[in-house]
């Protein structure tokens, strides 16, 4: 099987529902958006040797799911499906390991800058493309599009999972955090 089809040469692509449409419709932004995220979370897992054999644990099975998110906004529905991908529980596992990572945080008294380890850094560059995913979802949304509850509260979540990972992600290779530091305020 080749990897070009040529099909997409005009501007057109598939749904996976079957459905031809513009490069540019908004169901092909959000399922390019979610790729972009899963290939930063890639890059995230490559840097990934913390000790901690639940983090990279985790990380993977987000990308696993991820995959099936970008699915579900191509439009694909597995026969007999009525529901989303995501459930309850992946929404509740999210905010458990946010709990998880955070008990051995300190405590936030400013603004932290995306930065510090090559881990730490991939994990912000995927907490800004899952904003801008969620961003997108809700845009697609307002414009008439159809996307599921439970993604829309899995994406908020999963910003705020991949913030606190990149904290946890520093602290756990000893790196310390960069804080914001006003040009105005001393």
């Amino acid at each position: 099987m080749k990897i070009y089809t040529k099909a997409g040469d005009a501007g057109q692509t598939y749904l996976a529902s079957g459905v031809r449409v513009p490069k540019t419709d908004g169901r092909v932004e959000l399922y390019g958006t979610c790729d972009e995220l899963n290939s930063f979370l890639g890059l995230a897992l490559t840097y990934c040797k913390l000790k901690d054999p639940r983090f990279a644990e985790v990380l993977s099975g987000i990308q696993h799911l991820l995959f099936e998110v970008g699915s579900e906004l191509a439009g694909y529905i597995p026969k007999g499906q009525t529901e989303s991908i995501i459930k309850e529980e992946d929404i509740a596992s999210l905010e458990t390991e946010i709990d998880r990572l955070t008990e051995s945080l300190i405590p936030l008294k400013n603004f932290v800058l995306p930065g510090g380890t090559e881990l730490a850094s991939a994990l912000h560059i995927a907490r800004t493309v899952s904003r801008r995913l969620e961003r997108d979802v809700i845009r697609y949304i307002e414009s008439g599009g159809n996307v599921s509850q439970s993604i829309r509260t899995y994406l908020n979540r999963l910003s705020d999972y991949f913030f606190t990972a990149a904290r946890f992600a520093n602290q756990a290779e000893g790196v310390s955090e960069t804080t914001w530091k006003s040009r105005t305020k001393p």
